[in-house]
């Protein structure tokens, strides 16, 4: 077994920050060191430590009042609520406060708590794994450690594609470089792995994104030996073969490779034991978005899980409208919608409208189906617009410890066919609409007809039905920021009612390349003059000709 110093970024040190409030101020650890000594006393079996990789994805971070807290399910909120797409309403609006900041573009400063909050997620999420990985000599492991080795090696890939993707630096309608006037273009974080120590871990530089796609695809290449030997995906919360695919689809779009995004997607479809969901399957009042087994790749919270046992601090409770418990339905008056402008450019013939509350009018309106609850109708609370897309856990509307331990889709296959069609748009703008439509027809709409041929137009109607397809899983604000589409929330009948969250942008919103946290700043030189600049309040809120 490998005897390493498994290294955190800012080795052992705290930053007092004030709170979003002004008006306290507490001290967090900016990191921690996981040492040799430490990886010994953690539980022997290698099945052990990668059952701790997507628990660690669920976990809850240490300041208990921010209750937007709750690990990778919270950031896949977090990025959609930076896109057009996603938004809070309600007369319960304020109860939004824990997300909403990041939709108002505030705050994303790098010495502030928000910004904390997702550097040392992500940084703790990789030392779990990089435990494990270190953990396991391909040498002299056994086959099942082997399959844990791929797991573990995959979900490195997957929090360094989120990182790179997120923190990397893309010009955008506000800046063309950072706040000392160094061009960071293409920068995205520094690499850490197992085997990194405290010297490297203090002159650290950011990696070009060519680099950091080489190391996340090496790892995606031994990912893909060892992923076979894997004989139980515990629930989907383990990476198989064809999660390790995927993963190489995202990557080579994120480069541009459209060739092997097109290849990989489709080994990805090819080889999972998934289907799209059905009609039936996605809008069961039971069993829609809740259920591990329709998912590729899902985190599997339980009645016993941290976040599940705090009632509020959770995917369900953020993201259902659907129960008597969460932030979000008739208990607060709070509601998570669509963007008007993107529901009504769906077609009705769509069965994926019926994923939100048709407005009065519609011939939808006595379509959507509402879960059975013993103290509310959900059917006359639910404004127009909310979504009905996540179901609470077995359809439990009332009892969080069942509604709360719902399934939370990481990767979906119907991805894959919008990766596939698009990484071919690129190459040929014909054969991308035609992998569209036979997916639309088959799977989704079966009077769909794809109306233009143009290849930007072709790409940006293969992504518009993603986003249809993906909306409220995370996914949505990669393809934004990578293809440089504008942000729209604010024009005549917008339903954005957090007036600070109505902004236009021209390109890709400059608050979607991540800030730094300031302390990796002081303790690893390789990043001073190299952050991004600092968003904040950098758009005038949207507001209606008189």
């Amino acid at each position: 077994m490998k005897k390493t110093n498994r290294i955190f970024l800012g080795v052992g040190l705290t930053l007092s920050l004030a709170t979003l409030t002004g008006c306290i101020e507490e001290t967090f650890p900016l990191s921690s060191m996981a040492t040799e000594e430490q990886v010994q006393e953690s539980p022997t079996s290698t099945e052990a430590m990668a059952l701790g990789m997507p628990a660690k994805a669920l976990s809850i971070w240490d300041d208990a009042s921010w209750h937007c807290f709750f690990g990778l399910p919270a950031h896949m909120i977090i990025r959609d609520m930076m896109t057009g797409d996603y938004l809070q309403n309600g007369s319960g609006i304020g109860y939004g406060w824990h997300f909403y900041y990041w939709a108002q573009n505030k705050n994303m400063g790098d010495g502030l708590l928000k910004t904390q909050f997702t550097w040392n997620f992500y940084w703790g999420f990789l030392l779990s794994v990089n435990n494990v990985i270190g953990a396991v000599n391909p040498d002299n492991a056994t086959d099942e450690q082997l399959g844990y080795l791929g797991s573990a090696l995959a979900y490195r890939a997957l929090i360094y594609l989120d990182l790179a993707r997120m923190y990397e630096f893309l010009p955008n309608d506000i800046f063309t470089k950072n706040d000392e006037g160094v061009d960071v273009t293409n920068l995205t974080v520094p690499w850490v792995d197992e085997n990194t120590t405290s010297a490297q871990a203090s002159n650290n530089p950011r990696l070009p994104r060519a680099e950091m796609a080489a190391k996340i695809l090496a790892d995606l290449d031994n990912a893909e030996k060892y992923a076979p030997k894997l004989s139980s995906t515990q629930g989907q919360t383990q990476a198989d073969l064809a999660c390790v695919y995927g993963l190489k689809a995202r990557a080579y779009m994120w480069i541009e490779d459209y060739e092997n995004a097109e290849k990989y997607a489709r080994k990805a479809i090819d080889e999972t034991k998934t289907q799209p969901l059905t009609e039936a399957r996605a809008l069961d009042t039971k069993a829609g978005y809740n259920t591990a087994a329709d998912f590729m790749w899902a985190l599997q919270p339980t009645s016993e899980s941290e976040c599940v046992q705090t009632g509020i601090v959770n995917w369900t409770s953020w993201v259902s409208n659907q129960s008597t418990f969460g932030y979000t339905g008739p208990a607060t008056d709070l509601y998570i919608c669509i963007d008007k402008s993107m529901y009504d450019r769906i077609s009705d013939t769509d069965w994926r409208k019926k994923q939100w509350v048709a407005p009065d009018g519609s011939p939808l309106k006595d379509l959507v189906t509402f879960p059975e609850s013993p103290s509310i109708d959900f059917s006359a609370y639910l404004p127009a617009y909310a979504s009905v897309k996540f179901r609470p856990g077995s359809g439990d509307t009332d009892d969080y410890s069942t509604g709360c331990s719902a399934a939370i889709p990481v990767m979906r296959v119907e991805e894959m066919y919008f990766i596939e069609a698009e990484a071919a748009a690129h190459q040929n703008a014909a054969r991308g609409v035609t992998l569209l439509t036979n997916f639309m027809k088959q799977y989704r709409d079966p009077s769909y007809v794809c109306t233009v041929s143009a290849t930007d137009a072709v790409v940006e109607e293969i992504v518009f039905q993603k986003r249809v397809e993906l909306w409220g899983e995370g996914q949505t604000f990669f393809d934004i920021k990578r293809l440089n589409m504008s942000v729209t929330r604010g024009y005549n009948g917008t339903n954005w009612q957090d007036t600070q969250s109505i902004l236009n942008t021209n390109g890709r919103p400059a608050w979607m390349n991540f800030v730094m946290v300031r302390s990796e700043q002081n303790n690893n030189e390789a990043l001073v003059n190299h952050n991004n600049p600092d968003p904040s309040d950098k758009y005038t809120p949207w507001t209606p000709e008189e």
